[in-house]
């Protein structure tokens, strides 16, 4: 079981990191164009598009990201309490 979480913790952590590039690459031009950016955006943007239907921009700011990494930090604290459980 604990093998199990680890590599749910590891998933989590990735697609985290995955996040933070993905937004990053929004400073950059032409860079959410390259295929890099373009395959990002396919494992990025189902996650990030039902918080910024809820979370509207602040005039040039989103932050609906923030909202993004506080349930996945959320999510990644459950696996945790289950590890600890089983």
């Amino acid at each position: 079981m604990n093998f199990v979480v680890g590599i749910i913790a590891q998933i989590i952590t990735l697609y985290s990191w995955a996040l933070i590039i993905y937004i990053l690459m929004s400073w950059f031009p032409n860079a959410r164009e390259t295929s890099i950016g373009q395959f990002l955006a396919r494992i990025c943007e189902p996650y990030l598009e039902p918080f910024r239907r809820f979370i509207p921009p602040i005039g040039m700011i989103d932050i609906s990201p923030l909202a993004a990494f506080f349930v996945l930090n959320l999510a990644a604290s459950g696996v945790g309490e289950l590890a600890r459980w089983f």
